[in-house]
């Protein structure tokens, strides 16, 4: 990169005044692109100011900025500390250029497929500096130059024409922040008339183009004069509130809410939002559902005896295709309770104890109602915290099956907990998504309602992590003989995406909501009154501490956690004093500067001096409450790169640099290449100058060109809602007072249950206490009850 800064006529100021020195600028032409981050569009590039010899390097956003092309900045000089002198750009303009050396460069760069360089230098030696007219206006004359003939023209003029409408688009929306990737996903869906739909229903492109929201839509639709209560904003403005809400984990929101919800988001009056809900819901773009809980009920109606009438904005109200998945989770379940089972003859006592036999262990009652439930009954749920012997009991009942020749599918959420899933029972064992394989080119999964699972039993560990989608999902691939059961512990945090599956199933199948207390904890099951005796779910709640004889700290905390119990575990301030043999400790911290020193030492000289057999990088896993502050996600991931890592060339990026033995996360679903949301990999190269990757996950090895690099993000630190499902040999948990928006006490639960082998907590006593004593989760809305309920009973 080069590090020289010859000063054009607006040179850099030899020192600087108090106040801030009036931006520089600059123009020239823009000779080399030597990294471009396609998410954000942040550059590293040669650029040539008009006048000088020598290139300079220019760095910050250039959307649609290609080689060749004469730019205008406008800037700061600053200095980096390894490359020198750069050019920091704050704001550009672009010209075509009009050089012959400029659009050689320009056409060569490879912008117009169909033009190579070889291609450019001849074109440009036949028409020089009336090229682009030639291209624009004449392009017939292409023909004229050796080597193209009729068909490679017309694919010039046509590629040029697209190129030539991207940069007309481009221009028109880059003061509302729309990318170049954007202009691009917008001209591929609507052609030549993108421009017209833009100008005409702003809003549309918010529901047509994925990755442009409705913040984009609105600022595009108010600069071009919609009013503020245009029907078409107000509509848009409450489908993107669903859309928040659903990202929230709800599946549905009363009418009142939504509608308070939206009028803030919009600024405009809850009645003219009330009148377009009721649009939407006429047009099908809502659904509404007569709310059926008390709250639905006047108090005096209630008492006297009344029939149930709805107040006033108390519907609840779903995006379409949440209500369809919620549906078919509840026609599915129906299904498989009212189809007998398909497996052989099995003895259950008797399997029982030849399993406990087979295991060398005498189970706990609930162990065995558990086993016996799964056994007898279609659908059955096991769930309990660490320790309780939930694998012991899951390692059992395959051991039956397997037994019994009966065909057993095994699937987690992710892929760790997958992993973990086949190593503790034996069987093989996939991701949900892997197991239904879904096919990229169908936009959809192989396996479903019409082509079910060739299975005879289906056990889903981790389920606590099923979202209203992916549950909808599974179940329908689920053959209508087949025993189905789910696996989880339902104090940890709930699934990422909407919903509350398995709390829902477990509260219809109890008869109670509350499916955090004492009233589910009971072996077999309790049918509600509502529903038929013959529809039978049993819910089997393992709390026995077994793992290590009651004696894992690890264990004991976190089951004290849930207990509301907020004694401090075993404590010092001084990691020399930690003791090793112990498997969890809590490092006093005072401040949280102090909590980012102690962490990163645990992690690069106690845990390397006093457990050797653990890699610091690849079996240590800090797990943070939050992303911002000196012990978040970020900053940790700088500092721990720095410190475990700091040899390795690097590939730079405006969010930092990836090194080969970087540890990195998987941040969205990728079917192209089988990976997927929270996937913990390895890098093993990083071309500094393609921008280039290849990483390792789990021993496949995965190739990220530049542009696919946005969905990565370093993971020495990770956030503990994205641990879900998965376990660490050692974990190490920043718990700070600054954290307080975050500390819940299903958080630090799900935080310490993650640790295999050792966990160390580093903080301020405070904010553990702030931590346990916390149990008010944030509240899900579903509609998922409702239809369950009345799915059975039908």
């Amino acid at each position: 990169m080069a590090s020289s800064s010859p000063q054009p006529s607006s040179s850099r100021p030899a020192a600087r005044a108090t106040a801030p020195a009036a931006p520089d600028t600059l123009a020239g032409v823009l000779e080399r692109i030597i990294f471009l981050n396609e998410e954000n569009h942040y550059t590293i590039a040669e650029f040539r100011p008009d006048g000088a010899r020598e290139k300079i390097t220019i760095v910050g956003p250039l959307p649609g900025a290609q080689c060749g092309e004469t730019l205008h900045l406008r800037g700061r000089w600053t200095r980096h500390a390894q490359h020198g002198d750069q050019f920091k750009v704050e704001s550009f303009t672009a010209e075509l250029p009009s050089s012959v050396y400029g659009i050689r460069k320009y056409l060569g760069s490879g912008l117009v497929p169909g033009i190579g360089k070889v291609y450019a230098n001849k074109i440009v030696d036949a028409f020089g500096t009336d090229t682009l007219r030639v291209l624009s206006e004449e392009s017939a004359r292409l023909r004229s130059v050796p080597g193209i003939g009729k068909v490679r023209a017309a694919a010039i003029k046509k590629a040029w024409d697209d190129q030539r409408a991207l940069r007309e688009i481009h221009i028109f929306l880059q003061t509302y922040g729309v990318t170049t990737s954007q202009c691009v996903k917008l001209i591929n869906r609507y052609g030549a008339e993108a421009m017209q739909i833009i100008q005409r229903e702003p809003y549309r492109v918010a529901r047509d183009i994925d990755g442009i929201g409705f913040k984009t839509a609105d600022r595009i639709a108010i600069n071009l004069g919609f009013a503020n209560d245009a029907p078409p904003r107000l509509d848009a403005g409450l489908l993107f509130a669903m859309e928040t809400l659903q990202e929230e984990g709800h599946t549905a929101i009363r009418e009142a809410d939504l509608r308070d919800h939206a009028a803030a988001l919009l600024e405009t009056s809850p009645d003219l939002v009330t009148g377009r809900i009721a649009a939407l819901i006429e047009k099908k773009e809502l659904v509404a559902h007569a709310e059926t809980g008390a709250d639905a009920i006047p108090a005096s109606a209630a008492s006297a005896g009344a029939a149930p009438a709805p107040l006033p904005g108390s519907a609840l109200v779903q995006l379409p295709f949440l209500d369809r998945a919620e549906q078919k989770i509840a026609a599915t379940l129906a299904r498989l309770l009212r189809v007998p089972g398909g497996l052989p003859a099995i003895k259950h006592e008797a399997a029982v104890q030849w399993a406990e036999q087979k295991a060398g262990l005498v189970f706990a009652d609930r162990q065995r109602a558990a086993i016996t439930a799964a056994l007898v009954s279609k659908i059955s749920i096991l769930t309990g915290g660490p320790g309780t012997g939930k694998t012991a009991s899951l390692r059992a009942l395959v051991d039956i099956l397997k037994a019994k020749r009966v065909r057993v599918h095994l699937a987690a959420p992710t892929g760790r907990a997958a992993q973990r899933l086949a190593e503790s029972t034996g069987g093989f064992a996939s991701t949900i998504h892997r197991l239904l394989k879904y096919d990229p080119a169908k936009g959809g999964f192989s396996a479903n309602e019409n082509t079910p699972l060739a299975t005879d039993f289906l056990i889903v560990d981790e389920a606590s992590m099923l979202d209203t989608r992916l549950a909808s999902a599974l179940f329908q691939a689920i053959p209508s003989r087949a025993h189905l059961l789910l696996v989880g512990d339902t104090d940890q945090l709930p699934s990422v995406g909407a919903g509350n599956v398995l709390k829902d199933i477990i509260a219809v199948a109890t008869g109670d909501g509350d499916v955090t207390g004492d009233k589910y904890q009971v072996s077999g099951y309790r049918t509600p009154s509502a529903l038929p005796r013959s529809v039978r779910i049993p819910v089997t709640r393992l709390d026995v501490i077994h793992r290590q004889k009651g004696q894992s700290q690890i264990v004991t905390t976190a089951h004290a956690i849930n207990n509301g119990d907020a004694a401090l575990p075993p404590a010092t301030p001084e990691l020399a004093n930690i003791q090793a043999w112990g498997d969890l400790t809590f490092v006093i911290a005072d401040s949280p500067d102090d909590c980012l020193r102690k962490t990163i030492a645990l992690c690069t000289e106690f845990i390397p001096r006093h457990f050797h057999y653990f890699h610091p990088v690849r079996d240590v896993q800090i797990l943070a409450p939050m992303h911002k502050g000196a012990a978040g996600v970020a900053n940790l991931n700088q500092q721990l790169q720095a410190a475990l890592n700091p040899h390795a060339r690097a590939q730079r990026t405006l969010s930092g640099d990836y090194r080969p033995g970087d540890k990195v996360i998987q941040l969205r679903n990728n079917y192209d290449k089988n990976l997927f949301n929270g996937d913990i990999g390895t890098i093993l190269a990083a071309d500094a100058e393609t921008g280039a990757l290849t990483i390792d996950f789990d021993g496949e090895k995965h190739d990220f060109q530049r542009g696919e690099t946005g969905d990565l993000a370093l993971a020495y630190a990770i956030s503990i809602h994205k641990s879900q499902g998965s376990e660490y040999p050692v974990v190490i948990i920043p718990l700070l007072k600054a954290h307080f928006m975050m500390l819940q006490r299903n958080l630090l639960y799900t935080a310490i249950t993650r640790g295999k082998k050792k966990v160390f907590i580093v903080g301020e006593p405070a904010a553990y206490g702030m931590s346990v004593r916390n149990a008010e989760s944030k509240h899900r809305t579903t509609h998922l009850r409702e239809k369950i309920t009345e799915a059975l009973a039908h």
